[in-house]
């Protein structure tokens, strides 16, 4: 996404009247590897005159296993967006992927901005909080090596597992039909 398309998408989204509590919500959703960390920086640092909060869902995730589950949901909500929406501070836990763990705990007020990025951030739940939910669209062979190529090869068998669970919850969450913009990672 060029420089004038993020702020085009971050026009329309300024002109819209906030969705959670005086949050405007941008979710950036899509399969691992599509472009969705790459897509909430470029959108971040053209919002450098507000005030932002980037939510990483790999921060969220409770280890492999438990990432796209219901503790993924309760936590998008019950700690992070009803706060948010009643003009509270939201607070949660990172996981500390080294140590396979819960890590250190998160606290901000509410911003003018949230994006919410990574798999399962424009999961139902968000959608009823979100300005805009994008969806970023690539190959599985492709978003896999780009996987591979930043983290490294020995997570490969871990990654093709996940690709089968992000598939199967994009279908039952119906992900890709409720955005509100698709894009093709396959350019980036």
């Amino acid at each position: 996404m060029s420089l004038i398309d993020c702020q085009e998408l971050i026009s329309k989204v300024n002109s819209a009247l906030p969705a959670c509590g005086m949050t405007r919500v941008i979710a950036i959703d899509g399969p691992a590897g599509s472009g969705k960390t790459t897509l909430s920086y470029a959108l971040e640092s053209n919002l450098d005159n507000f005030i932002v909060q980037t939510i990483h869902m790999d921060a969220l995730y409770q280890g492999w296993d438990d990432a796209l589950t219901p503790t993924l949901t309760r936590t998008l909500e019950n700690q992070i967006l009803k706060p948010i929406s009643l003009g509270k501070r939201a607070e949660y836990r990172l996981f500390d992927w080294f140590e396979m763990k819960p890590g250190s705990t998160v606290s901000f007020e509410p911003p003018e901005f949230l994006i919410l990025e990574g798999v399962g951030s424009a999961q139902a739940i968000t959608r009823k909080y979100a300005n805009f939910l994008l969806w970023i669209d690539v190959a599985a062979e492709l978003g896999l090596q780009r996987v591979l190529d930043r983290d490294g090869a020995e997570i490969e068998a871990q990654m093709r597992k996940w690709q089968l669970l992000e598939i199967d919850f994009f279908e039952r969450d119906k992900t890709r039909e409720c955005a509100t913009q698709r894009i093709d990672g396959n350019l980036y």
